[in-house]
C-alpha cells in the first residue's frame, strides 16, 4: 500500500476478523531499533485490539533486516504460529547496499511464506531518508506495524476459512 496521502493505522475495524483463536511470531530487527521498536508496538498493539492473546504473540529479534527471513524460518520450525510478521527498516544510503538489503529481504520474505505455506508478513520499511520512517512507524502517516498485524489475521483467517471448507 503506498502512503502518498494515506495513514497507514487507519481501517475499517470490523473488516478484520477476531485473532482470540491465533497464535503469531513477529520477528524484528534491531538494526534502527528507534523505528522497528515503533513498528513492534503499533503490531502488537493491532494485535491485542482484534482478540490475539498477549500469551499468543512471540517475538523474537534478529540483527538487522537482511535476518528477517531465516528469523521468519527458525520461528515456523520451531513454534507453533500460524504467521509470523517481520518488521524492519531499511533506510537508503550513498551505496547500492540498500538495493541489495531490500531484494533480499522481500524475496526471502516471499520465498519463507512459500516454502512453509504460511503467512510471513512484510512489515519492512524501505525509505529514502530517517524522517520517513519515523513517519510510517507511528508518525503523521500511522504505523506499518498496524498493517502487517492486520494483514496477518486476515491471512490466518483466509487459510483457516479455506482449509475448513
Amino acid at each position: 500500500m503506498a502512503t502518498e496521502g494515506n495513514n497507514l493505522s487507519e481501517y475499517d475495524f470490523n473488516s478484520v476478523p477476531n485473532g482470540s483463536a491465533m497464535t503469531l511470531g513477529i520477528v524484528v530487527s534491531e538494526w534502527n531499533d528507534k523505528i522497528t521498536l515503533g513498528l513492534l508496538e503499533g503490531a502488537k498493539n493491532t494485535l491485542l485490539k482484534h482478540g490475539v492473546l498477549e500469551s499468543n504473540i512471540h517475538i523474537h529479534f534478529v540483527p538487522g533486516a537482511f535476518e528477517l527471513p531465516l528469523g521468519a524460518q527458525f520461528v515456523l520450525e520451531n513454534s507453533a504460529v500460524e504467521a509470523v510478521i517481520c518488521l524492519g527498516c531499511v533506510i537508503q544510503g550513498e551505496t547500492k547496499h540498500f538495493d541489495f538489503v531490500c531484494e533480499g529481504v522481500t524475496q526471502g520474505i516471499k520465498d519463507v511464506g512459500l516454502k512453509y505455506n504460511a503467512p510471513v508478513i512484510f512489515g519492512v520499511l524501505t525509505d529514502n531518508n530517517e524522517q520517513q520512517s519515523i513517519d510510517r512507524s507511528g508518525g503523521r502517516l500511522g504505523n506499518k506495524g498496524d498493517e502487517a498485524a492486520i494483514t496477518a489475521i486476515k491471512m490466518v483467517n483466509l487459510k483457516n476459512t479455506l482449509s475448513n471448507s
